[in-house]
């Protein structure tokens, strides 16, 4: 990473989720799941680079306890990437990296992947994806599938199975999802916030990444090693208490 770069990793956290009130501080094994991110994160860069953008005190106080930065921002914020323009307008950084406050089991080596890609192309918004493997199912309304050329430049996301097959030959195409890791510069957010509203693929498809194809903002697409294991609803605390558990398990901590 360039030393004249300052980055700052930018973990946007709501209260009151449609699906999910108060899931940040939802428990993943005893512990509050905004601080897992939180934590994992400092794996990446020191405490005094990461910030957590919330609308709720209860959450604020909750990360400062254990050492971390929480900015109030607006309750009015349409999207997680709204949230995180007005960060930018409040903390100054070249490089702003979005981790998802519901990921409790996101690599840091994927983060890091992320800051340095963007790195390499500072004009493109950057973001994660992986490959939806034989546990996930393809059409859950609640998993972004992902679509790029072979370069890796994005061409679309969307809520269904995409991309869409015709002839059965192709019954065995391999889907990608999104994973939640984004980086932006300080101009690619501000003109985000600045639209004003989300655009109408945004509305339909209830993704907040396709604004940026109105803004013929590019975005680029970086593979990361990890799998994307969000916790969306109450249901899917227990998988990830699972798969944590089963992974402390192989390195023999458990």
């Amino acid at each position: 990473m360039s030393p004249n770069l300052k980055v700052v990793i930018v973990i946007p956290a709501r209260y009151k989720s449609s699906r999910f009130e108060g899931k940040p501080l939802a428990k993943i094994l005893g512990e509050p799941m905004i601080l897992r991110v939180c934590k994992i994160c400092a794996e990446v860069l020191d405490m005094e680079n990461i910030y957590v953008a919330t609308d709720d005190v209860r959450i604020k106080n909750t990360v400062e306890a254990y050492g971390f930065n929480a900015v109030m921002t607006s309750e009015t914020h349409p999207t997680g990437t709204d949230r995180i323009a007005e960060v930018s307008s409040l903390v100054d950084a070249d490089l702003y990296i979005n981790v998802q406050g519901d990921e409790p089991v996101v690599d840091p080596n994927d983060i890091s992947q992320i800051i340095e890609e963007k790195i390499k192309y500072p004009n493109c918004v950057i973001k994660g994806f992986s490959k939806i493997t034989a546990e996930d199912d393809p059409d859950n309304l609640n998993m972004v599938k992902v679509v790029f050329t072979e370069a890796k430049k994005m061409i679309y996301m969307s809520r269904s199975r995409l991309p869409g097959a015709k002839n059965t030959q192709y019954s065995d195409t391999v889907y990608h999802k999104a994973v939640c890791i984004y980086a932006f510069n300080k101009e690619e957010l501000q003109a985000y916030a600045k639209f004003g509203r989300k655009s109408d693929l945004e509305m339909i498809e209830d993704i907040e990444i396709l604004r940026f194809l109105d803004l013929d903002i590019d975005v680029r697409l970086v593979e990361t090693n990890s799998i994307s294991l969000a916790v969306d609803e109450p249901d899917d605390i227990l998988k990830v208490e699972n798969h944590i558990i089963k992974l402390e398990q192989g390195k023999g901590r458990l």
